[in-house]
């Protein structure tokens, strides 16, 4: 218990400098992935609310969703701009990718069909 405690305040005491780009990729492409946060798996699964707070804090108002694809790979993003399940099947094919050719994945955003 203490180690989510702990987790949940790091979120809550985390600089603004730190989510600005996730906030702009956000207000620009309406998702972003993991790998471009400063959080990870535990974080998604431990302090979604903290972090929709710190995102708010930093100018990002909009609704926020989350979809994690195996525990492997997940993405924040605008449920207003994206369906969750194409968020999902690109997820999968993100991780197939990397599988098969580790660090060399060249799948873009893009090839999600977006909601608007």
């Amino acid at each position: 218990m203490l180690d989510v405690l702990q987790l949940k305040h790091s979120v809550n005491r985390m600089p603004l400098e730190k989510v600005r780009a996730t906030v702009a990729e956000l207000h620009l492409e309406g998702i972003v992935t993991e790998g471009r946060t400063p959080f990870t798996r535990v974080h998604f699964n431990t302090c979604f609310a903290e972090i929709e707070a710190l995102l708010q804090r930093a100018g990002y108002h909009r609704q926020l969703d989350v979809v994690g694809y195996q525990g492997l790979a997940y993405a924040m993003f605008d449920p207003a701009r994206w369906e969750a399940v194409d968020v999902l099947k690109w997820l999968k094919e993100f991780v197939e990718e990397t599988q098969v050719q580790p660090g060399l994945c060249t799948r873009r955003l893009e090839s999600c069909r977006r909601v608007v």
